[in-house]
């Protein structure tokens, strides 16, 4: 069973920003392309990167692992070229009262 977490204000994220957030165990990335905010594990399923430190492609909507250059698509964690080949975990996004909540 989850919850609704809150993140950060709306106002701190421009488009093509990422932000790192930790909950408990859980690693997470939050992105804002095209002012849609996205919630994916934070962490490259390939090798242990962390996605924070790589980059948006906003016509695509992917990020891309700063170590082997695998990108990951937003919408659904799917990897979209080798190394990775497992999906990142995608979490719902919701946004209330000027703040980014994430369903985790």
């Amino acid at each position: 069973m989850g919850s609704w977490i809150k993140v950060c204000e709306t106002k701190t994220l421009n488009n093509g920003d990422m932000i790192d957030f930790d909950h408990d165990e859980k690693k997470i990335l939050i992105s804002k392309v095209k002012n849609k905010i996205y919630a994916t594990d934070r962490i490259c399923t390939h090798a242990y990167a962390d996605l924070s430190t790589g980059f948006v492609n906003e016509d695509e909507r992917t990020v891309t692992c700063p170590l082997h250059m695998s990108r990951f698509n937003l919408e659904n964690g799917l990897p979209e070229n080798l190394p990775a080949e497992e999906s990142l975990k995608t979490y719902n996004t919701e946004l209330r009262d000027g703040w980014v909540y994430v369903f985790i």
